[in-house]
């Protein structure tokens, strides 16, 4: 007996490696389509046709429009979150200058990138899916916070005390990098990074009293 047909290999490349492809064509069509135009203009034709790929394609691995804009949302979150872990992790001195490291270097991607800039300032609010993730989003980073912040401030921070400045924290800096995207705030990345840094330190050094 042959090999089922979704297992054949043409050209030396798998079915699923071949499927893999498809799926990365679709979210860097999206993706840029997103960044370049807007929320609005991702539609599935125009998906398939920038990516030069059959509807037949697209449903193979997204159900509809709304799961194609949270997978391409999923993949700038993650992007995000590595550079803020990572440089936050590798970065030398106490806890306000990792935090000042980990910001900087995320408002710079930010800044950086016109397609990441319009993705983060679109209206998400008519599209349940993204609204959804940017909830799941701030969740991460407060667990995040959660996570980190006992070594950074040792000493009597209870549990409770804890959550509720990581949630703080993490829901005051995010207004002040949506002021800052929207173009509210005139600091540049360095500075507001400091400032945001400076804000969620004395916030736990408040609560440690």
């Amino acid at each position: 007996m042959g090999r089922p047909a979704t297992a054949r290999s043409y050209g030396g490349v798998s079915a699923e490696d071949r499927r893999a492809e498809r799926r990365t064509r679709l979210l860097a069509a999206a993706r840029e389509t997103w960044g370049e135009a807007g929320l609005s203009a991702v539609t599935v034709r125009g998906i398939c046709k920038q990516s030069g790929l059959t509807d037949r394609y697209f449903y193979e691995h997204f159900a509809n429009r709304d799961e194609l804009l949270a997978a391409v949302a999923d993949e700038v979150r993650e992007e995000l979150l590595g550079v803020l872990v990572v440089s936050g992790v590798t970065a030398d001195g106490g806890a306000e200058a990792k935090l000042h490291a980990a910001l900087r270097a995320f408002l710079e991607i930010v800044a950086g990138d016109r397609h990441i800039h319009r993705i983060m300032t679109s209206d998400t609010n008519t599209v349940p899916a993204l609204a959804q993730r940017r909830r799941e989003v701030l969740t991460t980073i407060a667990d995040l916070v959660v996570q980190n912040a006992p070594a950074a401030f040792p000493g009597d921070l209870t549990p409770e005390a804890l959550r509720r400045a990581a949630l703080f924290v993490t829901g005051g800096v995010n207004q002040l990098i949506d002021a800052w995207l929207d173009g509210t705030l005139s600091l540049d990345a360095d500075a507001l990074a400091a400032e945001c840094a400076a804000l969620c330190v004395s916030v736990f050094e408040r609560e440690r009293h």
